[in-house]
């Protein structure tokens, strides 16, 4: 079993479904309600997790609900929570309004003690993240804290993934200390400029990626699957009908991670990640949507 370390993001997911907008002032009657479980490193982590690597999560929460959901979600998925409680913040939420008649939403996220993860938080954790087989990150957490502990996980010697979400502008030289970023395609035009939609142009971004010191770079994209530099499309592997894609990202980095800890090649994690994310897709929510590794194989040896 390979140990990964995750610095990420926990917020708890409260969405409501209504026919439409209040306006300011107003109040209306929803039509459904739903809580759970959410963040990208949280996502990340449960779905490393649930793939059999030894995962740990680095994160911030309040002593609140949100908090206590945060810990039961990793408890239940086998996650090692190394977090710290901050009585005086709250532990982060969303605010997700779903138009019912077309499906489209507006987000308010409020990161809480997850903003307060800083350069000294990381350092506390410098040995924990100089144990992994693998580190990995995203930028919901503030900047400096990611770059902290890409150096480390750097100077000691392993194997680092950027997950580069939500797109941001990163410092110069942090995606050097990358062995592999895996954006989406938006997030691959914000790093290089170039819209990606088909295996060419996903071949020239990828060697944009290269220049700028990246070792690996893997692009997902989708219902085609994910281009991994020197190898090309690996096909996204497909489990069903497609119920909700909103954590197919996450579901992706967390089998990859797994895979890799484990001693597979890029080519065989990069597919372990794609039938992760396609089994994830079939189900709805984000964390809870995240497979088992017998599910995984199960659909791979079919495949």
């Amino acid at each position: 079993m390979g140990k990964v370390v995750i610095l990420g993001v926990f917020v708890a997911d409260t969405a409501y479904r209504a026919d439409r907008m209040p306006r300011m002032g107003e109040t209306i009657l929803g039509n459904s309600f739903a809580l759970g479980p959410g963040g990208k490193g949280s996502n990340q982590a449960v779905a490393c997790a649930r793939i059999g690597a030894d995962t740990h999560m680095i994160s911030k929460l309040g002593r609140d609900d949100f908090g206590k959901l945060a810990l039961d979600t990793w408890a239940a998925a086998g996650v090692t929570p190394h977090v710290d409680q901050v009585a005086d913040s709250y532990t982060g939420a969303a605010y997700i309004f779903i138009e019912e008649s077309s499906g489209d939403n507006a987000i308010i996220i409020a990161p809480g003690a997850a903003a307060l993860i800083g350069a000294a938080d990381i350092e506390a954790q410098a040995e924990l993240i100089g144990s992994a087989d693998v580190f990995v990150t995203q930028l919901e957490q503030p900047m400096p804290a990611a770059l902290r502990a890409l150096q480390i996980a750097r100077e000691a010697g392993v194997r680092t993934i950027l997950n580069p979400a939500p797109a941001a502008d990163l410092p110069d030289g942090m995606l050097a200390l990358c062995d592999y970023v895996t954006p989406n395609e938006t997030e691959c035009e914000a790093l290089t400029g170039i819209a990606v939609e088909t295996e060419e142009e996903a071949a020239r971004a990828t060697s944009a990626l290269r220049d700028l010191g990246v070792r690996t770079p893997i692009i997902t994209m989708g219902e085609q699957g994910a281009y991994l530099d020197g190898h090309g499309l690996v096909p996204a592997v497909k489990a069903g009908e497609v119920v909700e894609t909103t954590g197919a990202g996450d579901a992706f980095n967390g089998g990859f991670a797994a895979a890799l800890a484990e001693g597979k090649s890029d080519l065989e994690a990069v597919r372990l990640g794609c039938a992760t994310a396609g089994i994830s897709v079939t189900r709805p929510g984000t964390a809870p949507a995240m497979p088992t590794r017998k599910e995984v194989d199960a659909l791979l040896a079919q495949s």
